[in-house]
């Protein structure tokens, strides 16, 4: 996927939006069937969260990858989900991530995460507020 530079002053642009949905019982069937899928998922903060948790991050970062347009070579370490002391949810994006977001014109970021007994689903904003050009 190739994105157009656009010219505009002031004006923010959505340059994409993902959601991704995951099942609570099949995304820990995963994690107890293949213990390595948590350490290559997750970084060392994310790890010990409980499963709802952790679903909701790994749908976080599924719906980081889509609002990028799926572009090949993305470090699942390179996106993490973070909580201010409000528990408001935020993305930390760097190495690959941060490449293909910089390529698309991406600086600001907007993310939801919700879960409950048996789904967890996370939705991303990726925005260029125009401040890198």
């Amino acid at each position: 996927m190739q994105f157009v530079a656009l010219d505009w002053v002031g004006e923010r642009v959505i340059v994409g939006i993902g959601v991704d949905l995951v099942d609570l019982a099949r995304f820990t069937e995963t994690l107890q069937r293949t213990p390595g899928v948590r350490d290559r998922l997750f970084t060392d903060a994310e790890r010990a969260l409980p499963i709802e948790s952790l679903a909701a991050r790994f749908a976080a970062k599924e719906a980081v990858a889509k609002a990028l347009g799926a572009p090949g070579g993305l470090d699942w370490h390179d996106v993490e989900v973070r909580v201010d002391d409000a528990g408001r949810p935020s993305l930390s994006v760097q190495g690959s991530v941060a490449d293909a977001a910089a390529a698309a014109g991406v600086d600001r970021w907007h993310l939801s995460l919700s879960h409950e007994r048996n789904a967890a689903v996370a939705m991303v904003i990726a925005e260029s507020t125009g401040a890198a050009r």
